[in-house]
């Protein structure tokens, strides 16, 4: 008779493996049958044993296998996030006030698929059952560790806290700022970058031991998008040119290894994607966007500071449907009170050049009021890492203005509120 801990210690072996190779995976489950059949283990046992090495290993009791044959890495993973939000809006001299907000919501989602095929080929896939759409769906080219390329629907790497993941955000939400430049075209923000359809190039490179560059060049289709339809739509009028995009950037280390930062400028140009208002898109009216950014941690302190603008050709809802330059800029620092607890604090402005704004397209989930100029926000809040990133709770509170001048009087509406997230990944 074997002694059950030699047993136990061959399976945990096999189990090893079995997290690095897939045929070995299938060697580790077939070990412990083997075992039940020659009567070395009983049914219990072995399940004691699979149970153990659970535990032990912190895996997940299951192996997935892919359809290729060349397949040989697979990966699953999700993001959960739960907000509740309480804002309210108000206008001044308007007695009638928008409906507050006050309410649960789930707001991602993500299942996300990884795979590899070998050949420094790859794909990821990720849905987010909350909002209906993707996230990434791409065909992955890593032919070294200075080189990635992408094929498919991602974020392009203009306009850097878009291009960042929603579950390292210290703000609950991101800018307004970034909202307004970033998110889908309504008439009065931009959709100027995030989500797009085409060929990505990332590149880095160590220039000392302390300094380095990154880089980043696509050619996509002009157009924001992140739908089922949208995704497989063909060409029309409206969006048959392609856009093409840029960044660079320089990456550090501080002196005894206390901290990184990074900076850098972005830009890209969207043919057809000026004018004023959705349905001027294709008139041959073009959009232009500029980003400047800086990063930094140092010990316990963070800082994020981030300056967008545009030339929208046509952009003006006012006077005359000129040529637009909306611009703005957040300054976000953070400091780690304990180990689990952060502050943070940002401060936000914007000016739409006469574009136009509401505070619906700036502060998520406010309710709009009346479309002005200019925006400005302070938001504080407290992050707590009960798990770090895995498992994090956050509460923030938000005070938000818009500011216009009608007729040589000033006007003015505000965003008042809290917002706060429960987030879970895996």
């Amino acid at each position: 008779m074997i002694p059950r801990s030699t047993i136990r210690f061959l399976a945990a072996v096999a189990g090893i493996f079995g997290g690095l190779n897939l045929a070995i995976a299938q060697d580790s489950a077939a070990l412990i049958n083997a075992l039940i059949r020659k009567g070395i283990l009983t049914n219990q046992e072995a399940e004691d044993i699979r149970a153990d090495l659970i535990k032990e290993s912190n895996t997940v009791p299951a192996h997935a296998f892919g359809g290729g044959k060349f397949t040989d890495r697979l990966s699953v993973g999700m993001r959960m996030q739960i907000q509740y939000a309480n804002l309210g809006t108000e206008i001044r001299g308007n007695p009638v006030k928008p409906v507050f907000t006050d309410h649960a919501f789930l707001r991602r989602m993500y299942l996300t698929l990884k795979a590899g095929v070998g050949g420094n080929w790859g794909a990821q896939f990720t849905y987010d059952f909350a909002g209906g759409s993707y996230d990434d769906a791409i065909v992955i080219w890593e032919p070294s560790r200075e080189m990635k390329f992408n094929f498919g629907l991602r974020k392009v790497n203009v306009a850097y806290e878009e291009r960042s993941s929603s579950g390292n955000l210290k703000s609950i939400e991101r800018s307004g700022v970034t909202r307004y430049f970033v998110e889908s075209n309504n008439g009065r923000r931009l959709g100027a970058a995030s989500y797009r359809i085409g060929a990505f190039f990332d590149g880095k490179r160590e220039v000392t031991n302390t300094v380095g560059l990154v880089y980043s060049a696509a050619i996509t289709n002009p157009e924001r998008n992140e739908t089922f339809a949208g995704a497989s739509a063909a060409g029309d009028n409206t969006n048959n040119h392609v856009a093409l995009w840029g960044s660079v950037g320089i990456t550090g280390k501080l002196a005894g290894n206390r901290g990184t930062w990074i900076a850098g400028v972005g830009y890209g140009f969207e043919p057809d994607q000026g004018g004023f208002g959705t349905a001027n898109r294709g008139r041959g009216f073009d959009l232009s966007l500029y980003s400047g950014y800086f990063d930094m941690t140092f010990g316990r302190f963070g800082l994020l500071a981030e300056y967008l603008t545009a030339d929208v050709q046509r952009g003006r809802a006012t006077p005359g449907n000129g040529d637009a330059w909306p611009r703005g800029f957040f300054i976000q620092p953070s400091f780690l009170l304990t180990d689990t607890v952060e502050a943070v604090v940002r401060y936000q402005w914007l000016d739409s050049d006469h574009r136009g704004l509401t505070l619906a397209d700036v502060v998520r989930s406010a309710p709009g009021g009346v479309v002005m100029d200019k925006f400005t926000e302070w938001y504080g809040g407290l992050n707590w890492y009960l798990r770090a990133l895995d498992l994090r709770l956050q509460l923030g509170g938000i005070y938000g203005e818009t500011k216009d001048t009608v007729a040589g009087a000033p006007v003015k509406a505000k965003t008042v509120g809290v917002r706060s997230q429960l987030q879970l990944q895996f």
